[in-house]
């Protein structure tokens, strides 16, 4: 099998578990975060959906560079918004998959703040990080939903809540 066979079986995989703890998001709590240093969930949760666009990114490009580039993730307003991104940004990062050449997953990718590079790696280290980072996040996401008493989905397994543990 081939790496993108894999990513793109992760990345499948990694969606689903992301579609139920996003759709747990109640639309009033967009502004909630947990610490002044904190994301707000708004911030948090449209991160995560905008996640997969990161895989094509890197296939596609050789680096981000936030001081010459335009990326900027959509304003997000409610769940049902943050769902519909995620489908996107799963769809573009499937395709990317689909249709990427094995043969440049060693070239290099970078990503810099003009003359500030924060990471130089390899393009499939990149989508590796960028599936690391969903996971990531969405564990960040779990903690808010619990400090707000909101039933937390399984992910890997059942949750404590899907259990009926205390």
């Amino acid at each position: 099998m081939t790496l993108l066979k894999i990513f793109s079986e992760e990345l499948a995989s990694e969606a689903q578990i992301t579609r139920k703890m996003l759709e747990r998001i109640p639309d009033d709590k967009f502004g909630w975060q947990p610490h002044p240093k904190s994301m707000t969930i708004k911030r948090l949760a449209t991160h995560i959906s905008d996640l997969p666009n990161w895989i094509a990114m890197a296939l596609t490009t050789e680096e981000l560079d936030f001081q010459n580039n335009n990326w900027e993730e959509p304003d997000l307003n409610t769940t049902a918004e943050l769902l519909a991104n995620l489908e996107k940004a799963v769809v573009n990062g499937e395709n990317a998959l689909a249709n990427g050449k094995e043969e440049i997953l060693d070239e290099p990718w970078v990503l810099r703040s003009g003359d500030q590079i924060f990471l130089t790696t390899k393009k499939r280290e990149m989508i590796r990080t960028s599936l690391n980072q969903i996971t990531h996040h969405r564990a960040q996401l779990g903690v808010f939903l619990r400090l707000l008493d909101i039933p937390i989905p399984g992910s890997y397994g059942p949750s404590a809540d899907e259990n009926g543990f205390a």
